[in-house]
């Protein structure tokens, strides 16, 4: 392990949320350096919410580094699994924090991926009407993704993400050296949460994916930390304008309609979530160009970069009547109109209704 001297200074990307601002810190070791977790709302007590994958592999790390700063520091551990983001699961976190005596100055820390961080963040936006939480993911897609902009939510039988809050942390802290122990299917899946990016905001790092991505594969230090940074810092200027998904934020669910669908579909879990949204883009892409927006040279370019992450280009044998179905109870449904990110141009993305025939097609172009 190396010395606390050794570490370089964390990247910093900060969201703009007025008296709700907080920042992301970007670097490898992050966990063991005392300064990452200095400032933090002050309290008796905290709570630990992890998993039973992670929690092996990091909970006494991050015991450790609260020790000196909480009297009490308290560990939940949930299952792990899409399949797990339930009340059921939820009610774990709430039965530790009333079984430990927590008040509303107990500060929560989300030590896992997506839906450890989601759940962490649902229970700290309802217990006692909100205790203070700091988002510690551990997956790719949580440090590009789900730990950033407030969103927590657990899923329903009928639909996903479906009860939940707005509700922003105190800080993020991404270690990027968690992701060495990622398993590769996983790290795969996050890597589409990168690759969405491009399409709907930004071609230069569209450009330098096709470049680095085997360097990410490799899950090289200086990519990783660059493909992190630069997803914070589009989510951060998307978030910053748009908190609640009134506009603009909705494009950060580019690939995602139809994704859920998939999840839903297939059962949560079968599909991990960044497979479901890398296959979701590809079929997105092809209704971008069924509406005339982009080309047929541009929809191949992004599904060749989909693929080379290891992420399915194919849809599951799902019908494409069962597809429009789950996705007219999608949250960005609007009076049963199924609402789709498109991409208006390299770049650039919008949403958009679409009739029924032209989505039927654009899952048809990605079936097997």
């Amino acid at each position: 392990m190396p010395q606390a001297g050794s570490h370089h200074a964390p990247q910093q990307v900060d969201i703009a949320l007025g008296d709700r601002s907080y920042p992301i810190l970007i670097g490898a070791g992050l966990l063991e350096q005392a300064s990452a977790w200095d400032g933090l709302p002050a309290a008796a007590s905290a709570l630990i919410v992890t998993n039973n994958v992670v929690g092996p592999l990091y909970a006494d790390r991050l015991r450790a580094a609260l020790a000196g700063r909480y009297a009490a520091v308290h560990t939940v551990v949930l299952p792990d699994g899409e399949a797990h983001k339930d009340w059921q699961t939820l009610n774990l976190v709430f039965d530790a924090l009333l079984g430990h005596s927590c008040d509303r100055k107990t500060v929560l820390f989300a030590l896992g991926g997506g839906v450890v961080g989601d759940m962490a963040g649902f229970a700290a936006a309802s217990y006692m009407r909100g205790v203070p939480f700091v988002q510690v993911p551990t997956t790719l897609l949580a440090q590009v993704d789900s730990s950033v902009g407030g969103k927590t939510a657990i899923n329903h039988p009928l639909g996903k993400n479906m009860i939940g809050a707005f509700y922003q942390p105190a800080r993020v802290l991404c270690d990027l050296a968690t992701l060495q122990t990622l398993p590769p299917r996983e790290f795969s899946a996050g890597l589409a949460e990168v690759i969405k990016y491009g399409p709907i905001a930004d071609m230069a790092l569209l450009d330098w994916l096709e470049q680095n991505l085997d360097a990410l594969v490799r899950r090289d230090t200086a990519a990783l930390a660059h493909a992190v940074r630069r997803s914070c810092e589009i989510k951060a200027w998307v978030v910053g304008q748009d908190e609640r998904e009134a506009g603009l934020r909705a494009i950060l669910n580019f690939g995602h309609t139809f994704g859920h669908a998939i999840e839903a579909g297939m059962g949560y879990g079968q599909w991990l979530h960044g497979e479901a949204v890398g296959c979701g883009m590809v079929m997105a892409m092809h209704l971008s160009r069924l509406l005339g927006l982009v080309d047929e040279a541009f929809v191949a370019r992004v599904t060749a970069l989909i693929a080379r992450a290891g992420l399915p280009v194919t849809g599951p044998d799902l019908a494409p009547d069962r597809y429009l179905e789950l996705m007219r109870v999608d949250k960005k449904a609007e009076g049963g109109q199924i609402r789709f990110v498109v991409i208006e141009a390299p770049g650039r993305a919008g949403v958009r209704a679409a009739p029924d025939a032209l989505v039927r097609e654009a899952i048809a172009a990605c079936s097997g």
